[in-house]
């Protein structure tokens, strides 16, 4: 508490962001939100009088496992918390996260999502009518039940992998995920079995047309790399670029596709700890 929350704190704003991923004003907002709803993350006293964990511990806890891949008895010296109440802590924080969030996060995009989407997208990386990037990456899965190993093992890979899909936007919004075919599955296997389009093929997508240089295109597109198909709403970059034009271009698509690099990095250090019951909860 004296480290980060105490007035004056130890530790600046600056520090705060590095080691908890976020502001210290989006965190204390979570744990407010959390806090009010969730009896668990409540301080109680036990039958001795003695003062359990604080919401901001237990909060602490699940963050710095979720956001830098910490394993769970790491924190029993600066937060005297054993193995099992920080798992604990984990699995309450990742339940009422879902629970409390999802109708505004765990959607996919309406029409003013997408504005919201494009518009930063073309001020950042001068691509118009941008709708993120995609790309998927297999995760080690160290908690698979061994009923499952033989499905999500690969030759390539001596332990269980997930193979995770994922569109994330230019603030990092994952918007679209998927995962979870057992299998020999690469980016075009996983795609076919998708959702992604599901609302574009029954007529159901929201408008995200848009227009350059007075030329109207119907819908927005997804920056990916050369495995995926030559799809009209899939952007790739020139492979062997000669023209200035075409080097340029080439140079921005892979520099805005560092976003969902990002989230990808971020999901295979975390995805090991994953019980199986986390993630079929998500």
């Amino acid at each position: 508490m004296r480290d980060y929350f105490a007035e004056p704190p130890k530790f600046g704003e600056r520090f705060f962001r590095h080691r908890y991923r976020m502001s210290k004003r989006l965190f204390l907002k979570i744990v407010g939100d959390i806090e009010a709803q969730y009896s668990y993350f409540q301080q109680h006293t036990d039958a001795k009088n003695r003062q359990g964990f604080s919401p901001i511990q237990k909060c602490t806890s699940a963050i710095k496992q979720l956001s830098i891949g910490e394993p769970s008895d790491n924190f029993d010296e600066y937060l005297c918390m054993a193995n099992r109440t920080s798992r604990k802590c984990l699995i309450n924080f990742c339940d009422a996260v879902i629970n409390i969030y999802r109708r505004e996060f765990l959607h996919r995009p309406t029409s003013h999502d997408i504005v919201m989407i494009q518009q930063p997208h073309e001020a950042r990386h001068h691509l118009p009518g941008t709708l993120g990037s995609l790309d998927c990456t297999h995760v080690e899965w160290r908690y698979c039940p061994r009923s499952l190993k033989g499905q999500y093992t690969r030759g390539d890979h001596k332990v269980p992998t997930i193979m995770i899909e994922a569109v994330a936007s230019q603030d990092l919004w994952i918007w679209h995920s998927f995962f979870g075919p057992p299998g020999s599955n690469n980016d075009i296997n996983v795609l076919n079995q998708s959702p992604l389009y599901d609302m574009v093929r029954n007529g159901t997508a929201p408008n995200s047309s848009f227009i350059v240089r007075g030329r109207y295109y119907k819908r927005g597109y997804l920056l990916t790399d050369g495995i995926y198909p030559r799809w009209s709403m899939f952007v790739k970059a020139y492979p062997h670029p000669v023209d200035p034009k075409e080097k340029k271009f080439k140079r921005v698509q892979e520099a805005a596709r560092k976003d969902i690099e990002r989230v990808l990095v971020f999901l295979r250090e975390n995805g090991r700890f994953w019980s199986a019951r986390f993630v079929f909860t998500i």
